[in-house]
């Protein structure tokens, strides 16, 4: 069991994050979104040239994440914009490590970006004696380009129907009810620590090997409950695989007006999201992070790009470099706190 959470300590975490992963489309690993052959648009005249070939954004998450379905929405955009193929590799595994690792050291000249979520940014680094690489150091923050809006799944057969539903069974169980997440530390495993610590109940931990597993394993019922992005989840809950009990939003979502907050059923002040932030590596030319900076900009105006991640229980942010570094490095000192007093390790 965890250590027991404040809750204004909860809150202040929540926030924290608030400031601030199946898509609807099938995607397949490693594909290109966009395509050469239009002009470079958005940047002024100083920028344009940048880019001049494909870039690739090595996304260290499974396919059909939140995070890499927000990606493929948004990059489809400005690759029509800048003229150029942008090329997402997905490698997931290790929580993030590695396919950030690749990110950090590779050659920092624009054309190799990293699409990474606050997990991998700030909760790694408090979970691992020894990490290859250093948020703060190796990279350089281009922009965070949304935030992902989280619900409470089970699976579709489930007798729990209601955030009251779960936290009974599980105060009744005589063993602890289970719950997914995609690894140790995932924003999955926090934030049902969090939950289990204001509800006061025990939750047992199945880590999988990514968000978009740990949402098939409710899906088929392998563990009882999870928080999960809503992106990953949507498809799913459509499809009659799982069912989406509530959302750790303030107030309901529009697109999702008939599912509850977690608030409201019953565990007051309780919210969590994470972010999809793009990064590059240190030392990538100023003039690059402006013009992807810019053209991510122009593509979260676009009502259909819009539309699609509104959809997928995404919220459009478009923070720039300077600000995004700021909440690195604020969020890295909140987690280094939660994740001691909360008791969360990496084995």
């Amino acid at each position: 069991m965890s250590a027991p959470i404040s809750r204004r300590f909860l809150i202040q975490t929540s926030l924290s994050a608030a400031i601030t992963g199946i898509s609807s489309t099938a995607y397949s690993a490693n594909e290109t979104v966009g395509a050469s052959g239009s002009a470079v648009g958005g940047a002024d005249a100083a920028l344009k040239s940048y880019p001049n070939k494909p870039i690739k954004l090595i996304i260290p998450l499974a396919a059909g994440s939140a995070v890499d379905s927000a990606a493929r929405i948004v990059l489809q955009k400005v690759s029509m914009n800048l003229g150029v193929g942008i090329a997402i590799d997905n490698q997931p595994g290790a929580a993030g490590l590695i396919g950030a690792d690749h990110v950090a050291k590779a050659t920092p000249d624009g054309y190799t970006l990293g699409g990474f979520n606050d997990s991998i940014m700030t909760v790694l680094p408090n979970l691992q004696s020894k990490m290859p690489w250093d948020i703060l150091r190796d990279f350089d923050p281009v922009s965070l380009v949304a935030t992902v809006e989280w619900g409470l799944v089970v699976p579709y057969e489930s007798s729990i129907k209601t955030v009251a539903d779960l936290i009974a069974k599980a105060k009744r169980s005589a063993t602890p009810l289970s719950f997914s997440s995609g690894g140790n530390g995932s924003p999955q495993h926090i934030s049902m620590e969090l939950f289990a610590s204001q509800a006061k109940i025990k939750m047992l931990h199945v880590p999988y090997k990514g968000a978009t597993q740990a949402a098939v394993g409710v899906a088929g019922l392998e563990v009882d409950a999870a928080f999960i992005g809503l992106a990953t989840v949507t498809a799913l809950a459509k499809a009659g695989k799982l069912r989406i009990i509530a959302v750790t939003t303030p107030t309901r979502l529009p697109q999702f007006a008939d599912i509850p907050t977690v608030s409201e059923s019953g565990l007051s002040g309780f919210e969590f999201n994470s972010w999809f932030a793009l990064m590059a590596p240190s030392g990538t030319p100023k003039n690059a992070i402006k013009v992807l900076d810019l053209e991510i900009n122009k593509a979260l105006k676009d009502k259909s790009v819009i539309d699609q991640l509104v959809a997928q229980g995404l919220t459009p942010r478009g923070i720039d470099a300077v600000e995004l570094g700021g909440m690195l490095k604020t969020q890295l000192a909140r987690y280094q706190v939660l994740i001691k007093q909360a008791g969360i390790t990496s084995d």
